[in-house]
């Protein structure tokens, strides 16, 4: 099969991903997932569109996007609980993944088995890397992040934001600049990365933004190609996303459409685009421009918790 310009993937609570035509909005392939506990909590798309990931309980899945086969090509099966994040590193040789077990870990996409393994000392609900692709960023059920330093292989930095608060999502802005963090209180911690230093360690505080009344479930800054602008999406309890301009965070709008808890979002490569995947079992695509919903995905025939978006060009080895 030839691979698909865009890879489109939502996951449910009714144990299946469904793979979507983005603009059509047909699914033309669907996965049944029966062996995780509860659901598939987190979808990434490897760099180069040929993987899939689903983050299961308490399993990783490696699924072939070309392929028609329903069987996983890979699984990695040492966490214990619920697995949470799950990302690559930016030319695809790794893979990090975060669980309600309390542990970071790193697998090499090339050998068996887990590499590396971090202990958070609470349930992991979000992790990412940082550009410069050598510390990983994780927030946790106590209100804790830390900086893991993949160099030192030792924690940098521990925050805590708001004292026995969910640290629910995690986003870092593309150049490394910023990093956000957004919790069940519904609101969201900004930290500007101090000029001239090349870690994270070094965290200054910009702004506090109360976004939503409910829980944050999910936090993303804008990608590269959408400069000069910068936007931060946050998606809530409340059922709305809501846009920010990053530059003194101010509402750009509010995203209306979902009826229930919006689990996940993510923008196209260029910004002009989000798809959001909400508990009221579809996933919608969403105009930046205009705020309205021009295509909405439905299949699922329970909540849609998590989506992935793959719509560029195969990345230049970093």
């Amino acid at each position: 099969m030839s691979q698909p310009k865009v890879v489109l993937a939502t996951a449910s609570y009714d144990h299946s991903i469904r793979f979507w035509e983005a603009k059509s909005g047909r699914c033309y392939r669907t996965i049944q997932y029966p062996d995780s506990v509860r659901q598939v909590n987190r979808l990434e798309i490897t760099p180069d569109k040929r993987y899939l990931a689903a983050a299961g309980n308490p399993h990783i899945r490696l699924f072939d996007v070309n392929s028609n086969s329903p069987q996983p090509v890979m699984s990695y099966d040492s966490h214990t609980n619920n697995v949470m994040a799950v990302g690559f590193q930016c030319d695809g040789n790794w893979m990090y993944s975060g669980s309600e077990d309390g542990t970071v870990k790193i697998w090499d996409l090339r050998a068996p088995g887990c590499q590396r393994e971090y202990e958070s000392r609470g349930a992991v609900n979000t992790v990412v890397l940082h550009p410069n692709q050598t510390e990983l960023i994780s927030g946790d059920q106590n209100g804790n992040i830390r900086v893991w330093d993949l160099t030192a292989n030792a924690c940098s930095c521990e925050l805590v934001p708001e004292v026995d608060t969910a640290v629910r999502s995690l986003t870092v802005m593309w150049d490394g600049s910023l990093v956000v963090a957004a919790n069940n209180h519904g609101t969201c911690y900004v930290w500007r990365l101090l000029q001239g230093t090349q870690t994270m360690t070094n965290f200054q505080p910009l702004h506090k933004l109360q976004a939503h009344k409910g829980y944050i479930l999910k936090c993303l800054l804008s990608p590269e190609l959408c400069e000069p602008h910068r936007y931060l999406a946050t998606a809530s309890s409340d059922h709305t996303v809501k846009i920010w301009n990053v530059d003194g965070f101010t509402l750009e709008k509010t995203l209306i459409g979902h009826q229930r808890w919006v689990w996940d979002c993510v923008f196209s490569v260029d910004g002009a685009y989000l798809i959001t995947a909400s508990s009221d079992t579809t996933a919608r695509l969403w105009s930046m421009s205009t705020g309205e919903d021009i295509k909405v995905y439905q299949g699922h025939h329970k909540a849609t918790i998590c989506c992935a978006l793959h719509d560029g060009a195969e990345p230049a080895p970093c």
